[in-house]
C-alpha cells in the first residue's frame, strides 16, 4: 500500500499538493509575501490586509474530505484514482477545497509537495504511535524514513520561512495602527514672492514668504471595497491676494489655519454595484471628489503638479460643501457624475442648511479613451450674499462676484474638458467654461472697479452677467529623469464679457511654466514662475510676476 501512497507523492503530488494540509505548514508557496498581501483598488488608493489575515484566508479555503467521492472532479477512471482513495481513506490526510473539486492538474512547487508529505507523514507517525494493528507495514516505515531524509532540506527551509513569517506577523499586529486604516500625509514648504505693483497701486507691497501646509489623510476600507476618509490640515500661508490685489496671483496650496489644526474632509465612497459608486461627505467635499477633473495625472496635484490655483485643474470643479454623488458607468469607458453639495448643510440656521442655503450641483459626462479623456460638464450654483464665488478665488474679484457682496446670486456653468497623450512623454490638456449668472435679489452693493477700489450701485434682481475663461497647457513627463515633470500653461482667467452691472473691457493673460523634479519616491522639488497680464481685467494694472519653490513630501 505505500507503494502506491510513494507514487502517488512522487509522480502525481502535482495534482493535489496545495491541497495537503495546509493549515498545519501556514504558508509554502516561495512567491507568497512574508509581511503584506493583496492589493485590493479603493478609489485611488490601494489596501493591505496583514499577512496574518491573508494566511486564514489560505487556510480556510481548504476542507477535509473523508472519501474520494466527495471529490467531484475525481472519477474512478482516473490513473491515481486508487492512490487519492487510499490517502483519503487510510491515512486521513487528503483536503480538498470548499466546491469540492480537487483541481488535479495544477502545478506545485517542492515547499508544497514538502508541506504535504510532511503532513501525512504525521498522520502516519500518529496511527504507528496509537498502535493501530497493521496500519503501517515495516516496508512502509522504509520508505518512510527515505522520503523524509530526501526532503529534510525542504522541510527545514520551510520551517525557518514559517517561524520568520510567524515573527513578522506577530511584529505588525503588535505595532499596526489598525487593521483596517491607513495613514498618509503630504506636507508641503515653499518660498514664494511676487513682482509687480500691486493692482491700483504704484508699488510692489509683497514680501518673500517660507510657509508650509500639512495634510493627514486617515483613510479607512471595512469591506475592502468602500473608503472613508478623514483629513486634518493646517498651514500659515499668508494671503497674496491681500498685498497683489488680486486672486489671480494665488497658489494651490495657500491655506492659512493660523496653524490651528481642522477637520477639512470628511467623506464615504461605496459601490452599490459593478456599474454605480456612491459618495457622500458632511464636510469639505469639492467637486473633484465627486468626478475626475480630466487633466493628465500628476498635474491636478498641490504638491507635485502646477503650482498656480488657476492653472492646476478647471475654476469649475472649485466648488463644493457637502453631500453627495452618484457616479454610473453607463458603458465601457463613458462614465456619468450627478451630484449635490450643500455649502453649509450643518448649520439649522435660516437660510443654510442641506437644502435652504447655497449649494452647486453636477452633471457630468466624460468619455475615456487609450490616451486620454474628454468631457462636459454642467454646473448649476446657488449663493446668499455672504456665500457668493463663481470661479473658485482664481479669477478677478468682480468675476467671482459679478453683483457684488450684497446680492444673493445664481449661476448656471457649461464647461468643456480634457487631455490627450500624444506620446508617453508629451500631453496636451485644456478647458473652456461659459457662465451666466443671475441677480437673485434687489438691493445696494459694492462691486469692485478693477482697480483696487469699489464703488456703489443697485442691482435689480433679474440683472445678468456673462462669464468665460479656459486654457490650454502642454505637459512632459519624465523630462531629464524618470518621475519628474515640467510643463507650460497659457490661459484667460475668468473674466466678466457683458454685465447689466459692470464688465470688463480688457482680458488678463496668464502665461505659466514649471518643473518638478522627482527627488525620490517620497520628495519633489518644483520651481514655478507666472505671469500674469493686466491683472484684474484692466490694461491700466501693471504686469504681475510670481515666483515659488516649492517642497512636497508625500509619505
Amino acid at each position: 500500500m505505500l507503494k502506491i501512497f510513494v507514487n502517488a507523492l512522487g509522480l502525481g503530488l502535482g495534482v493535489w499538493g496545495a491541497a495537503l494540509l495546509l493549515t498545519n505548514s501556514a504558508i509554502a508557496t516561495e512567491e507568497m509575501p512574508t509581511e503584506i498581501t493583496s492589493n485590493q483598488s479603493i478609489g485611488n488608493r490601494h489596501f493591505s490586509p496583514s499577512a496574518s489575515t491573508s494566511i486564514a484566508l489560505l487556510s480556510d479555503s481548504m476542507a477535509q474530505v473523508n472519501s474520494v467521492s466527495q471529490l467531484s472532479d475525481v472519477q474512478p477512471t482516473d490513473w491515481a484514482f486508487q492512490a487519492l482513495q487510499s490517502l483519503v481513506e487510510r491515512y486521513g490526510c487528503l483536503e480538498g477545497y470548499p466546491d469540492r473539486t480537487y483541481r488535479g492538474n495544477r502545478a506545485i512547487t517542492r515547499y508544497e509537495f514538502a508541506a504535504g508529505l510532511n503532513a501525512c507523514l504525521n498522520r502516519i507517525q500518529e496511527l504507528i504511535a496509537s498502535g493501530t494493528g497493521d496500519s503501517v507495514r515495516q516496508e512502509e516505515l522504509t520508505s518512510i524514513q527515505r522520503l523524509q531524509q530526501e526532503f529534510a532540506t525542504e522541510l527545514a527551509s520551510l520551517r525557518v520561512r514559517v517561524d520568520t513569517l510567524e515573527a513578522r506577523t506577530a511584529r505588525l499586529e503588535a505595532n499596526q495602527f489598525s487593521t483596517i486604516t491607513k495613514l498618509n500625509g503630504e506636507v508641503i514648504w515653499a518660498v514664494t514672492d511676487t513682482f509687480g505693483n500691486r493692482v491700483g497701486g504704484n508699488s510692489d507691497d509683497s514680501n518673500t514668504i517660507f510657509a508650509y501646509r500639512t495634510r493627514l489623510n486617515f483613510e479607512s476600507s471595512f469591506s475592502g471595497k468602500d473608503f472613508l476618509r478623514t483629513r486634518l490640515e493646517f498651514g500659515n500661508f499668508g494671503s497674496i491676494a491681500d498685498v497683489t490685489g488680486t486672486n489671480m496671483t494665488r497658489l494651490t496650496f495657500d491655506t492659512n489655519t493660523e496653524n490651528d489644526v481642522k477637520l477639512a474632509h470628511l467623506l464615504y465612497r461605496f459601490p452599490v454595484s459593478k456599474a454605480i459608486l456612491i459618495t457622500l461627505g458632511t464636510t469639505g467635499i469639492g467637486y473633484t471628489d465627486i468626478t475626475d477633473t480630466l487633466t493628465p495625472p500628476g498635474i491636478a496635484d498641490d504638491a507635485r503638479g502646477i503650482p498656480s490655483l488657476f492653472g492646476e485643474y478647471n475654476p469649475l470643479y472649485r466648488r463644493g460643501g457637502g453631500g453627495g454623488a452618484i457616479n454610473w458607468n453607463i458603458k465601457k469607458n463613458v462614465i456619468l457624475t450627478l451630484g449635490y453639495l450643500a455649502g453649509s448643510p450643518a448649520s439649522p440656521l435660516d437660510g443654510n442648511g442641506l437644502f435652504n442655503g447655497s449649494y452647486n450641483a453636477l452633471a457630468q459626462l466624460a468619455y475615456y479613451g487609450n490616451r486620454g479623456a474628454i468631457g462636459v460638464a454642467y454646473s448649476r450654483s446657488y449663493g446668499p450674499k455672504e456665500q457668493v464665488e463663481l470661479t473658485g478665488g482664481s479669477g478677478s474679484f468682480l468675476a467671482g462676484r459679478p453683483f457684488g457682496d450684497n446680492i444673493a446670486t445664481s449661476s448656471n456653468s457649461i464647461g468643456i474638458q480634457g487631455f490627450y497623450r500624444v506620446s508617453p512623454h508629451f500631453q496636451i490638456h485644456g478647458w473652456g467654461v461659459y457662465t451666466s449668472a443671475n441677480a437673485e435679489s434687489t438691493d445696494l452693493s459694492t462691486i469692485p472697479d478693477g482697480r483696487g477700489g469699489e464703488f456703489s450701485s443697485l442691482v435689480d434682481k433679474g440683472s445678468n452677467a456673462n462669464i468665460l475663461y479656459g486654457a490650454i497647457g502642454l505637459t512632459f513627463p519624465d523630462m531629464g529623469g524618470k518621475g519628474n515633470l515640467s510643463g507650460i500653461l497659457v490661459g484667460l482667467p475668468p473674466r466678466v464679457t457683458s454685465s447689466d452691472v459692470r464688465e470688463e473691457e480688457d482680458t488678463s493673460y496668464h502665461v505659466e511654466a514649471f518643473y518638478r523634479f522627482q527627488v525620490n519616491d517620497n520628495i519633489s522639488i518644483t520651481p514655478g514662475f507666472w505671469v500674469i497680464f493686466n491683472p484684474e481685467n484692466d490694461s491700466n494694472n501693471d504686469t504681475q510676476y510670481v515666483g515659488v519653490i516649492r517642497t512636497g513630501f508625500n509619505f
